[in-house]
Parts: C-alpha cells; sequence; structure tokens
C-alpha cells in the first residue's frame, strides 16, 4: 500500500477521501492548521500534520515519503475579496505544487471545479475543451481556474498532474446543503427563475471515487468531470434534501433581473443557471462510474440526519 499526503482534509470531501484511503490500506498524512482540524482528521485515520498552507517550508517534509498529494485546501468562501482567493486558492496551490515536487512526488490530484470555467454564461453539455476563465469577474471562480493552470502546467517527467472537476457535491454533513437549508429557514434563499433548470451534481463519494482514479489512471496534465451522471432539476433535488432537513417554510421566487440585482456572483450563476457536464473523458479513460446511486445518497443524508437528532 502507498502512502498519501492530503491538503484540505478536515473538510467535506477530504474527510471522505481519507476514510477511502484508509480504508483501502494507505497510509495518510494531512495538513491542519488548528487543533479542530488535527482532530477531525485523525478521527477518520489520518496523520495530522501542523502547518500553513502557503508556507510550503513548514510541512513539505512531510510529504517525503508520499506517493501522491491530493490537493483539496482551497478558499471556499465565495462572498471573500480578490486578494483572499488569489493568496489561499492561488498561492495555496503554488504550494502545495512546490512541496510535492521537492518531496518527490510522484502524482499530484487537484479537487478542481467547473466554478473555473464560470464567467457568467451557462455551462451547457460541456467537456473539458471548455477554456478556463481566470479573467472571470468572480474571485472564487478566477482563483479555481489560475490554481488549475498552476496545476496542470507544472507536470514534468515522473510528476504527473491531474485535476478532477465534480459538480456540486452533496451527501451527509455537506456544508453546502446545511448552509443553503440554513438560508431556507431564515427566509433567504430563493429559486431564481422558477428554479426549474437541469444541474449536475455529484455524490460526495462519487466525488472521491474520481479522485482516486485520477491519481490511479490520469493522463498528465488532463482534467476530468464526474458527476453522478443523472442531471436533475435544481429545484426537485433541492426539496428533497430541505424537506429532509426540515425545512417548512415556503420558499419564493426571483426573476432573472432582481436576481441580478440583489444576488452577487458567483452564487447567482451557481443556483440559478442549467449546468450539464459531459463525463465521457473519465468514464474511458479513468473507467469512472458513480459507486452511489441518488436513491441511495438520498438514504444515506437521511439516516445521517436521524443520527445527528438523536
Amino acid at each position: 500500500m502507498s502512502q498519501a499526503f492530503v491538503t484540505g482534509g478536515s473538510g467535506f470531501i477530504g474527510q471522505a477521501l481519507i476514510r477511502r484511503l484508509v480504508a483501502e490500506g494507505h497510509t495518510v498524512r494531512a495538513l491542519v492548521r488548528s487543533q479542530a482540524s488535527a482532530d477531525k482528521v485523525a478521527a477518520v485515520g489520518a496523520q495530522p500534520v501542523q502547518g500553513e498552507l502557503t508556507e510550503a517550508a513548514d510541512w513539505q517534509d512531510a510529504v517525503t515519503g508520499s506517493e501522491v498529494l491530493f490537493h483539496l485546501a482551497a478558499e471556499t468562501d465565495i462572498t471573500a475579496d480578490r486578494e483572499r482567493h488569489e493568496r489561499v486558492t492561488v498561492g495555496g496551490t503554488r504550494a502545495a505544487v512546490e512541496a510535492a515536487r521537492t518531496a518527490g512526488v510522484a502524482t499530484f490530484v487537484h479537487c478542481g471545479s467547473e466554478a473555473a470555467l464560470l464567467a457568467g454564461e451557462p455551462l451547457l453539455d460541456v467537456d473539458e475543451t471548455a477554456p478556463l476563465r481566470p479573467d472571470s469577474e468572480a474571485a472564487y471562480c478566477a482563483g479555481k481556474a489560475i490554481a488549475e493552470q498552476i496545476v496542470l502546467e507544472a507536470g514534468a517527467p515522473g510528476f504527473t498532474t491531474v485535476s478532477v472537476r465534480p459538480r456540486f457535491v452533496w451527501g451527509p454533513d455537506s456544508s453546502l446543503i446545511e448552509g443553503l437549508a440554513a438560508a431556507a429557514r431564515a427566509g433567504q434563499f430563493a429559486w431564481i427563475g422558477g428554479g426549474r433548470h437541469t444541474t449536475d451534481v455529484t455524490y460526495v463519494d462519487n466525488a472521491v471515487e474520481g479522485l482516486v482514479l485520477g491519481w490511479q489512471h490520469g493522463r498528465p496534465g488532463q482534467a476530468y468531470f464526474v458527476t453522478d451522471r443523472h442531471p436533475v432539476i435544481l429545484r426537485d433535488f433541492l426539496e428533497t434534501l430541505f424537506s429532509l432537513h426540515g425545512v417548512d417554510a415556503p420558499i419564493p421566487d426571483l426573476d432573472a433581473d432582481t436576481a441580478a440585482q440583489v444576488v452577487p456572483v458567483p452564487a447567482r450563476w451557481f443556483v440559478g443557471q442549467p449546468c450539464t457536464l459531459r463525463t465521457d473523458k473519465a468514464v474511458s479513460e479513468l473507467e469512472y462510474r458513480p459507486i452511489v446511486s441518488h436513491a441511495a445518497g438520498f438514504a444515506a443524508v437521511k439516516e445521517a440526519l436521524a443520527v445527528d437528532a438523536a
């Protein structure tokens, strides 16, 4: 079995990734900033490594001996200013690439996002030939695009770099879904244009499957979309999850013109536009298939919420 290093291991996807790697017999080290994060990664079987993401010299020695570095850490607050996204997402990615390269890691797997392609227009049946948008007016999207460029351009003989792009990752303990449900309960969420547009989503274990396959089979310098391969109507999908989270307040509709004035980008793009992604490349090159269905995913969310309420 191999040793893996994970940044962002205390996050939603990161914890699921560590569980998967440990279950398969791999040794995992995970970068953390706080004791709370250290406790989270230790609880799922990883060895915590204290350090600041952007200061590779502080932690790169702990990467030595790892066959793969999974880079999940990024600024996730879409309302943060451009300087914050550039410092954490972009600067952190540069540091992670440098740490991996210095430590002799063979493969670097970046957790990317379709957000790196967003600049105002919907993504409709797009594949990996669609261009990254470092020029996006949304700092979050621009940061994700620049970070992916750094990763894919860093590849060299003996150092394979791959980006795996899940879309709208959901499942038990998802901070994204919990945040949307909390906003709905507080009357701070609305359906933009009725919310009946089609979108792709990715259950957390399916996202992890994509990341692991990216390590095992990814071609150097390539990006791969991974989704549940089962597009949903956003409103129907979220209403199901909101119901599980106990949201019973009516949710208003917001027309697109009003949304453009009161909902900031990229939040408006994320919940107000269709987004459908082709996964043919991941299927053919990574042998990717979703391992959890929507029915099983909803059941897992329901079970986790019941345990939390007990």
